[in-house]
């Protein structure tokens, strides 16, 4: 089994590879790729980012992998983790920029000001916080409903389609943080810094044929 992570010059890359293969107990051949023919050959996708929206869409144009992230979430195992989560949606507020678009709704900012309590909250959203499972999945496989998962981010997903929505955490309203469709799922968080739980969705992903 070939699983491709894709390499289009942005994202926390050599983390997630190092920690899928960690975790690797089925044999599979895990590596690095920007070539788009490796990407729409190999069995299952891991498609991670890190940093502003404009920037990776660019970059992935550049390197020509649009059409390869598009051909391989029709039929085959695809994560999406964090930009690379949000490059999935239509638009972003984050430099006015198009998205993939295969899934309906934007990804917006946090608002100003956040407030919970007593306690002003800051943007970005970064460090550790609960995930509420909102529907089953084979991913969820051994984590607890409200573990705790690792966050860097100022925008987060809007879902036009409720049923995208997987799970959910608060800042401090609650909003989507993972999202799901058939054999694509992708989360707002780091999976690859969330230590035992980041790790166990990995495995899960690893083990995952595509089917719900």
């Amino acid at each position: 089994m070939k699983v491709a992570v894709i390499d289009y010059g942005m994202g926390n890359l050599h983390s997630v590879l190092k920690s899928l293969q960690a975790v690797n107990e089925t044999g599979a051949d895990i590596f690095l790729t920007r070539d788009p023919e490796a990407v729409v050959k190999a069995d299952k996708v891991v498609f991670p980012g890190q940093g502003a929206m404009p920037d990776c869409m660019r970059e992935l144009n550049r390197h020509g992998l649009a059409d390869a992230v598009r051909e391989t979430t029709q039929n085959k195992p695809f994560f999406g983790i964090c930009v690379g989560a949000q490059l999935l949606f239509q638009h972003s507020e984050e430099g006015d920029t198009a998205g993939l678009g295969l899934f309906p709704g934007k990804v917006v900012r946090f608002a100003d000001n956040l407030v919970a309590g007593e306690e002003r909250l800051k943007v970005p959203h970064m460090g550790w916080n609960q995930v509420y499972q909102t529907q089953s999945h084979p991913l969820f496989a051994g984590i607890a409903d409200g573990e705790r998962f690792y966050f860097v981010h100022s925008y987060h997903f809007a879902p036009a389609d409720a049923a995208l929505t997987l799970a959910e955490t608060d800042y401090p309203e609650r909003f989507a943080c993972i999202v799901g469709r058939g054999n694509i799922f992708a989360t707002q968080f780091h999976t690859e810094k969330s230590h035992r739980a980041g790790l166990q969705m990995m495995k899960n992903f690893l083990a995952w044929d595509g089917n719900v």
